[in-house]
C-alpha cells in the first residue's frame, strides 16, 4: 500500500506555550515575544521575581568562575541579549576576561550594546547575531558557555546543547540557568497562581503585551522536568552533569564539563 504524506509526522510539529505549531514557525513566533518586549525585559525579570532572578544570576556567574589575572577567559552566552550574564563575568573577572553576546533577536542585541556602551564594557563585551541551533562560531572557542531563561525558547533543544560542546574547549563548563518545576507543596499552588493571573497582567501594564508573559509562563510549564533534561545534557556529550534546584525549584542551574 502506498505511504500517505499527506498527514504531518508529530516531529515536524512544537509548542509555543500551550500551542502545538509547526516546528518551523515557532523561531518567528519567539522573535515576536521579545521583539516586544526587548526594551522593559530586564525590569520585567526584577518585577516578575521580586528581585531574586540576580540572586541566581550570582549563582550562575560564581559558576563561571572567570580568573581575576590577567590570564585569556572568554565567555559565550547564548540567548543573553542585553547583556547581563556577560556584564557580570566581566566585573568578576580579571583584565583577560572578555564576553561574546549571542543572541538571534536584534531588538535584544540593540538594547545590550547601548548598555554595553553606558556601562563602558563594550571594548569586553561584544555582541552577535547567531541562532543557538548553529552558531556562528569555530569549533572549540571558548572558555564557558552560559544560557540564562533562553534554552525553553529554542526550537530544537538538542540542536543546541550539541553546539555548546562543539564550541567550548575540552575542560570547559556549559550552565543554564531556567525556570524549572517547584517541588514544596502549597508553594506549587501559590507559584500556578501568581503565575498565570499576576505576571501577565504585569507585563500587559509595564510592557504593554500581557500575551507575551502569558507565552512565557506557558513556556515554563512545557519545559523538560529537570532529570530529563539533564540527560538531554548527557547525551549531548556532555560529563559530571549537576543539577542545582533554588528557590523551591522555581529555578534550576544545570551544569556539564566538556572532558
Amino acid at each position: 500500500m502506498p505511504t500517505d504524506h499527506s498527514q504531518k509526522s508529530p516531529s515536524q510539529d512544537t509548542h509555543f506555550g500551550f500551542r502545538t505549531v509547526p516546528l518551523a514557525e515557532k523561531q518567528a513566533l519567539v522573535d515576536d515575544v521579545f521583539h516586544t518586549v526587548a526594551r522593559r525585559y530586564d525590569l520585567m525579570n526584577d518585577l516578575m521575581s521580586a528581585g531574586l532572578h540576580r540572586a541566581w544570576k550570582d549563582v550562575l556567574v560564581t559558576g563561571v568562575n572567570p580568573p581575576k589575572s590577567d590570564r585569556p577567559f572568554h565567555l559565550l552566552d547564548v540567548a543573553g541579549g542585553t547583556g547581563d550574564i556577560s556584564f557580570r563575568t566581566v566585573a568578576a573577572g580579571g583584565a583577560g576576561t572578555r564576553a561574546t553576546v549571542c543572541d538571534i533577536n536584534t531588538d535584544m542585541l540593540e538594547v545590550g550594546r547601548e548598555r554595553a556602551f553606558q556601562r563602558g564594557v563594550d571594548d569586553v563585551v561584544e555582541f552577535v547575531e547567531g541562532n543557538a541551533e548553529s552558531l556562528p562560531f569555530p569549533d572549540k572557542s571558548f572558555d564557558a558557555y552560559t544560557i540564562a531563561f533562553g534554552i525553553r525558547n529554542v526550537p530544537r533543544i538538542e540542536l543546541a546543547l550539541k553546539e555548546a560542546y562543539r564550541v567550548l574547549k575540552p575542560g570547559s563548563r556549559f550552565q543554564c540557568l531556567e525556570f524549572s518545576t517547584v517541588d514544596i507543596p502549597g508553594l506549587d499552588r501559590i507559584y500556578d497562581l501568581y503565575s498565570f493571573n499576576v505576571i501577565p497582567r504585569i507585563g500587559s501594564m509595564v510592557a504593554g503585551d500581557a500575551d507575551a508573559y502569558q507565552y512565557l509562563v506557558e513556556s515554563i510549564r512545557k519545559f523538560p522536568k529537570p532529570q530529563t533534561f539533564a540527560r538531554m545534557i548527557s547525551d549531548a556529550g556532555f560529563r559530571r552533569v549537576d543539577v542545582r534546584m533554588m528557590s523551591g525549584g522555581i529555578v534550576a542551574l544545570h551544569s556539564g564539563w566538556r572532558l
